[in-house]
């Protein structure tokens, strides 16, 4: 058995090494081209007003000093580069002390993002990601045996982001004990992908049988990521299996990925050598390495304690950080299924006097639901944050999203990196005159109506999200000015 043995898992470490430097990377591109139009000096949400009444102590951040499109964009490159140095094995050579300084590099400049990030950068992955990373602050270079130990605080890590969303659904929407969930689910999940529609009309025993994997994957199987080999490597597959048919059927960022990547520490490296792998010659982990990680232990110990009591407690929360750190967080996803669909439609029109007969024009996001016409993408494990925040925003009114206003006055700017969010400008020449926001309620299309139409959705309107407005519009240019968006 490998339970207790530092052997065994100098594959697993190089393996998991390089997959979680793949979604670090994947994280720190998304900084580069999403967090200026977001978050920079003049973006929807800026960090120069959020540091104005945060603290370093209270939002750990390099950003808290340096609040400026320039560090941002210097953060997420190297934050690119270090990436690159990781996937591709560079930082290993150096040994295990160096490979611990790019991780604590990475990991540091991810959080500084993610704490100056706002409503952007509040999903349930980023804590994970944090996490995750952290951890493998102590994996040890090459040639250094990680002790075992450390591949469970990875397990650990895993549990609770698998068992922790099967609780999350068993206590909240009672469609997942009646198995109807996924009745449901893959029309209004927040981005469908191409094989969405598909789901949804496959037989009603997919998705009934989807909920009983569902449960069996997320309540069950996670304990056997405690037992000894082959029980938990087991385990392991059936969760990277299970996470593999969540990624076909929608766009879930990069959370299905990062599962599955956490999951690599259930295999020892018996598996991947059946795979042609081969392990370096390692040497046993030196004494004040086990020292640091036996700390690093005992402080995970203590921080679960609060994550553990949550999970038992009949009144558990989701997606919820203890500490600024993002270390031993509680993570769930989906308690509660949306029906129907909703989707907020942004249009514009360049004539100067609003009249019923006014033509307005639509903008297309690169993701969401607009033109009925259009075939979701596939966007995983890559993360579009303007358009996950539209789906949350139609599911309530404009002012509890206050970076929605300021998004409008954006398109009334033609604002190019804002545009550059969206898929498509329909006034490419000159800014429109007026824009607006209009509730649709969306449907996929039945086989038949596909079959005639091509048409992947329908929709109906049900009411006036945002009121028409113009940059002139005084008490449009009141509430930018009090939100500081606008000089007064």
């Amino acid at each position: 058995m490998t339970w207790f043995r530092s052997e065994g898992y100098a594959l697993t470490r190089l393996v998991f090494a390089r997959s979680l430097g793949v979604v670090y990377l994947i994280a720190f591109l998304n900084a580069v081209n999403q967090f200026r139009p977001l978050l920079g000096d003049r973006g929807l949400l800026p960090v120069r007003l959020f540091v104005r009444n945060a603290t370093f102590r209270e939002a750990p951040s390099l950003f808290i000093f340096f609040p400026h499109d320039r560090a941002f964009a210097i953060g997420a490159w190297v934050g690119v580069a270090l990436s690159c140095v990781v996937v591709s094995g560079i930082a290993d050579a150096f040994g295990t002390w160096m490979v611990a300084l790019v991780w604590a590099l990475m990991w540091a400049l991810y959080l500084s993002f993610v704490n100056v990030g706002q409503t952007f950068y509040g999903f349930g992955w980023e804590s994970i990601l944090l996490e995750a990373g952290f951890y493998a602050i102590f994996l040890g270079g090459r040639y250094t045996n990680p002790p075992v130990i450390l591949i469970f605080l990875e397990r650990w890590l895993l549990f609770r982001v698998m068992f922790g969303a099967g609780l999350i659904k068993m206590r909240g929407d009672p469609c997942w004990r009646h198995l109807t969930c996924l009745n449901y689910f893959y029309e209004t999940q927040p981005m469908p992908n191409p094989l969405s529609w598909f789901f949804n009309w496959g037989p009603q025993w997919t998705k009934s049988g989807g909920v009983l994997v569902n449960h069996f994957s997320e309540l069950i199987v996670p304990f056997g990521y405690f037992f000894p080999q082959p029980v938990a490597m087991i385990a392991g597959l059936i969760t990277i299996a299970f996470q593999l048919t969540i990624f076909a059927s929608g766009n879930l960022s990069w959370l299905n990925f990062l599962t599955m990547v956490l999951a690599i520490p259930t295999l020892d490296d018996r598996f991947f050598e059946k795979l042609g792998l081969h392990a370096p010659p390692a040497n046993p982990p030196a004494l004040a390495y086990r020292g640091v990680v036996y700390a690093l232990a005992a402080l995970v110990a203590y921080l679960s304690i609060q994550p553990i009591r949550n999970m038992i407690s009949p009144n558990q929360v989701m997606n919820t950080v203890y500490n600024r750190l993002h270390l031993v967080g509680t993570y769930g996803a989906f308690g509660s299924i949306t029906r129907p669909r909703y989707e907020v439609i942004v249009e514009g029109t360049d004539e100067n006097v609003i009249l019923p007969s006014t033509k307005w024009r639509e903008y297309e996001f690169k993701a969401k639901p607009g033109a009925t016409g259009r075939m979701p993408p596939q966007i995983a494990p890559y993360h579009l944050r303007l358009d996950w925040l539209m789906w949350f925003a139609a599911l309530s009114n404009y002012d509890q999203h206050p970076w929605f206003v300021n998004f409008m006055a954006k398109l009334l700017e033609n604002d190019r990196p804002v545009l550059g969010l969206l898929r498509t400008n329909p006034f490419p020449d000159a800014p429109p005159k007026f824009v607006r926001a209009e509730l649709f309620e969306y449907h996929f299309t039945t086989p038949r109506e596909r079959s005639q139409t091509g048409q992947w959705w329908k929709r109906q309107f049900v009411d006036h999200y945002f009121p028409p407005v113009s940059l002139s519009d005084p008490r449009f240019r009141g509430l930018l000015e009090r939100q500081g968006w606008l000089e007064p």
